[in-house]
């Protein structure tokens, strides 16, 4: 834009800070329009949504629990004693005009907001993703599905009706099981014994204020190193390590982002209006001395409640100190394995291939047999602990016995992930082996012809270029070596113990796997293939795998 054609303020201010040509740089940055990029934009509308509905639910919140008689127009609680926070949630719910339909819309769109974020960083990890240069980046955002979990579960329990109250109560037990400290962390989070005056007061700072603000800035940093790392794309033609097929910045990824804004928007409030979620006035205010029949917890704390669950009782005393195993290895161990395991992936796969070049191109699912195999394990793994969080309800509604549930979630807690890690491999090298058989012969085309000796045979179709490139845009898996005991000089090799396991991890990575088949493999099949007449396809397709060998090479090579 020329400066003339700038208004004299703009013109100003261009002239000192260079605004226009900044603006003009990033907003024609190219985007790559795939439908699953949209899972993370779901997480940030989401986001966006909740913290519009919660400024509105935050002017009419008390956070006390302070004790009053409810005098509101639920005549069914009416002369109840109740903390201030649930007479102020029944409220917003019956006096507020839209104070119901913006709790429901907040209740929605944290479940949303946090099943987004779960499935987009699915997405990432079977994509590959997460590869140099974005570890940071997954990090960032295993820490903010960490903390949408728990800034769910704490908004979860400010209303203080029965059955949050429920949820905070096997809280506090989960606390009070960590040695030593359990009680002191217990009294500090609560202000006491249990339920305490203070754990409403405290959790509404920490869920209004504290997780957001954090919350804010790490997904300020996260969309940052989006655009500074550019956005990673799908294997095709056209598109390499180096560039980005899609559409500007401004104006058409501007509009299809304002416009799918007010889609989740528009879903997310017409879920409020019509699906009731969490209704409080159901339940009760809390008291400690009862319990809600069949009370569970949001879909995303179930994993954890199925846990402790599972968790036969066993204690142990030592030094006058008792340690409920039942509770510390379920709900104080495993989670922070579970979620370090996924959190450390990223190094551990490089580590282990010794690939540590920026990848900007994504792989399909079946391209890593075994990190396929690994993520639909861990899937398992948390399925298995969510199922164990019904195991009252499954027994009551199917009529079984609850012991014989939870024995067979035990059973499936080990088997399950080891058998599901086989099937999903097995079933992404088949999907490989399919894929090579259509390149080396094309693709089947449902004709049977004869031959002159009396045999039959499937004629095969080419397949386009299009295809070709697609199916062959993957590099070849390289498998390390054993190192020599010792190196040229003669001398003993120092971590020669660590190096022989990551070469047998790398053999057991890469085990079994399907190359693609190499420019000369490719000219063979097609030579002696004496079905096929026209090879234009083929040829481009070993053309493209001739230019991907020789881009990989180079990429090899210059680090």
């Amino acid at each position: 834009m020329a400066d003339k054609q700038l208004p004299t303020a703009v013109r100003w201010a261009d002239d000192r800070l260079g605004i226009a040509k900044i603006g003009r740089k990033n907003l024609r940055k190219v985007f790559p329009d795939q439908w699953s990029f949209m899972l993370g934009e779901i997480a940030l509308y989401s986001f966006l949504i909740l913290v519009l509905t919660g400024v509105f639910l935050t002017l009419w919140f008390k956070p006390s629990m302070a004790e009053v008689e409810y005098q509101g127009s639920y005549s069914m609680l009416k002369g109840l004693h109740m903390s201030e926070a649930y007479e102020s949630a029944l409220n917003i719910s019956f006096d507020v005009r839209g104070g119901l339909l913006m709790r429901q819309i907040h209740h929605w769109a944290a479940v949303l907001f946090v099943a987004a974020m779960s499935v987009h960083l699915l997405r990432i990890f079977f994509t590959g993703a997460f590869r140099k240069p974005r570890e940071l980046n997954w990090l960032i955002g295993i820490v903010m599905l960490f903390l949408g979990v728990v800034e769910g579960f704490i908004g979860y329990g400010l209303p203080d009706d029965l059955l949050s109250g429920t949820g905070l109560r096997i809280t506090q037990g989960l606390v009070l099981a960590a040695p030593v400290v359990g009680s002191y962390l217990a009294f500090f989070i609560f202000g006491g014994e249990f339920p305490g005056d203070d754990f409403v007061s405290r959790f509404f700072t920490v869920h209004v204020l504290l997780i957001p603000g954090i919350l804010l800035a790490l997904i300020t940093v996260h969309l940052f190193l989006v655009v500074y790392h550019k956005h990673t794309q799908y294997r095709g033609p056209g598109r390499t390590e180096k560039n980005v097929v899609g559409f500007p910045l401004f104006p058409v990824y501007v509009a299809k982002a304002g416009g799918f804004f007010f889609v989740v928007t528009g879903v997310t409030a017409l879920m409020g209006a019509l699906l009731q979620i969490n209704p409080i006035w159901l339940y009760g205010p809390y008291n400690p001395a009862e319990v809600t029949a069949g009370s569970q917890p949001d879909w995303y704390m179930g994993w954890l409640d199925g846990a402790v669950r599972l968790m036969p009782g066993a204690e142990s005393h030592f030094w006058g100190v008792t340690v409920s195993w039942n509770i510390f290895l379920p709900a104080l161990l495993v989670p922070p394995l579970f979620i370090g395991f996924v959190a450390l992936y990223p190094f551990l796969e490089a580590w282990i291939t010794g690939d540590r070049r920026a990848h900007h191109l994504l792989d399909r699912p079946r391209d890593n047999p075994t990190r396929t195999g690994i993520g639909v394990a861990m899937i398992t793994f948390y399925g298995v602990l969510w199922l164990n969080s019904g195991n009252d309800l499954i027994a009551t509604h199917l009529h079984s016995s609850i012991n014989a549930i939870t024995w067979t979630c035990r059973v499936l807690i080990v088997a399950g992930p080891v058998l599901a890690f086989w099937i999903a491999r097995r079933w992404a090298i088949s999907l490989q082996r399919a894929d090579r058989e259509r390149l080396l012969h094309g693709r089947e085309s449902g004709v049977i012809v004869r031959a002159p000796d009396g045999g039959y045979s499937e004629r095969h179709a080419d397949i386009s270029v299009y295809e070709a490139y697609a199916l062959t845009a993957r590099d070849r898996d390289t498998v390390l070596d054993d190192p020599p005991p010792a190196d040229e000089n003669g001398v003993a090799r120092p971590h020669r113990r660590r190096e022989r396991l990551r070469s047998a991890l790398s053999r057991f990575y890469f085990a079994d796997a399907v190359q693609k088949p190499t420019a000369a493999e490719l000219d063979a099949a097609h030579a002696d293939d004496a079905d096929h007449t026209d090879h234009t396809d083929h040829a481009a397709g070993t053309d493209g795998v001739r230019e991907l060998e020789s881009a990989t090479s180079r990429e090899r090579s210059r680090t």
